[in-house]
């Protein structure tokens, strides 16, 4: 890992570092991206199948495009008992953590006035899930969940599919349990583009939600306008902070967790002890021997990974809260206290046996959260990403016979007498002249 004292300076350059791994920053595909898109909008269904037999090798057509009952059956079957008993438990979890973000109508009246907030959820959203290599039931759960407890009325999941026509048994099962509607075989861009746009098979959805790689990310921003979408998200990171009450073992292992995501993944300690940061690049060179993911996670380290270590612990907190980490853990004296004066964070882990896995796993907050910085403004996935909120006003004759002349005075100072004259028009005498 990199290792420096910490500097303003210091945390100018490894955020500049940081921000070349957004998707942003990556146009030398857009156009590739948008071609794919073009293609898929104007050619629909034969579009997206070519490209599915051109990239994932598969045979797919109207036919079996859709993921019938049979299939989910035979996934049933094939999945292993205590893998489906741990998703069930975590489904819990899941589900008791995002019902308590339900949000409901409200209205108030007095005097003639009627004001309030209509919740609506969406009426279908997409879920993307990644296929190949990556299988992550885990994303399945996060999410279907708050689509369904928002009362989405069609939850549409796209995954691709293998040389066989064939998808993960448990991303079937997980997505099954989840409370999917419909799940299509197709991914990349142009599922993305099929979600957006629609095709024949697939029908247009008014979200789009769930990770992908870059071109996925990249057809997200492009399709970003015809429908909302959670978020461009980069690759994962981590931030440690902690102090020398922190095992540097347990710290050790959580930031290769995520460093074995993959080469652009971040993992960074910032500490007030230097007897600490020596102590975990000892048990990070310890675990490497082992870890299966060495050459990856070797490769994350020496780009994107970092030590930190501060003056104070005040120092450390500045820091932390300019890098605005997906995943935060907080291993100091006081975690509570600490977290008090977090701002920016998507994630945040208190104590040593809060470890991040947790989250991504098991606790029930969702795991889809902003990255690259963008937890200065951006939130984790939530019920509140499907809905929407319209204002609702009603005014009695008398209410707003007490209050026009202000409306008035306020749009003529802005020059809008038509504005103006649809409040007047309502109190002229109207039987003047007959």
């Amino acid at each position: 890992m990199n290792r420096y004292v910490l500097t303003e300076d210091k945390i100018s350059d490894i955020l500049a570092s940081l921000l070349k791994r957004s998707p942003h920053q990556y146009s030398e595909y857009e156009a590739t991206v948008n071609q794919i898109i073009d293609k898929v909008r104007r050619n629909g269904d034969e579009a997206l199948f070519g490209y599915t037999k051109e990239f994932d090798k598969a045979d797919i057509d109207a036919s079996n495009v859709r993921v019938t009952d049979a299939e989910i059956e035979e996934a049933y079957r094939e999945i292993d008992g205590g893998l489906l008993d741990v998703i069930k438990k975590a489904l819990v979890n899941i589900r008791s953590f995002h019902e308590k973000q339900r949000q409901n109508s409200w209205f108030e009246t007095r005097d003639g006035v009627l004001l309030g907030q209509k919740v609506t959820p969406l009426e279908r959203v997409g879920v993307y899930v990644p296929g190949g290599k990556a299988v992550y039931p885990s994303s399945v759960l996060m999410n279907i969940v708050p689509a369904k407890i928002a009362g989405v009325n069609q939850i549409v999941m796209t995954t691709p599919p293998d040389a066989k026509g064939r998808i993960p048994a448990s991303t079937l099962v997980a997505a099954k349990e989840a409370g999917v509607d419909v799940i299509f075989k197709c991914g990349g861009a142009q599922a993305i583009a099929a979600l957006a746009f629609g095709t024949e098979s697939i029908p247009k959805v008014d979200k789009i939600t769930g990770p992908g790689n870059i071109f996925v990310a990249l057809a997200k921003k492009a399709v970003f306008g015809h429908v909302s979408i959670d978020s461009v998200a980069g690759p994962s990171e981590i931030l440690v902070l902690a102090d020398e009450t922190a095992n540097p073992r347990f710290v050790a292992a959580d930031l290769l967790s995520q460093a074995e995501h993959d080469e652009m993944a971040s993992a960074i300690l910032i500490t007030t002890s230097m007897w600490l940061a020596d102590a975990v690049e000892e048990e990070i060179e310890r675990f490497l021997e082992v870890l299966s993911r060495k050459d990856i996670i070797r490769k994350s380290l020496d780009s994107y990974g970092y030590i930190l270590v501060a003056e104070t612990l005040s120092q450390a907190i500045d820091a932390t809260n300019a890098i605005a980490s997906e995943h935060l853990e907080i291993v100091t004296r006081e975690p509570y206290e600490v977290m008090t004066h977090i701002r920016n964070a998507g994630a945040i882990f208190l104590g040593e046996y809060s470890s991040e896995p947790l989250g991504d796993y098991f606790a029930g907050p969702n795991h889809v959260l902003p990255t690259n910085g963008t937890a200065r403004f951006f939130s984790a996935l939530s019920v509140d990403d499907f809905i929407k909120k319209s204002s609702v006003i009603s005014y009695s004759r008398d209410a707003l016979k007490e209050i026009y002349p202000d409306i008035v005075a306020f749009a003529e100072s802005e020059k809008l007498t038509a504005h103006a004259n649809s409040i007047q028009v309502r109190f002229e005498d109207t039987t003047a002249g007959r």
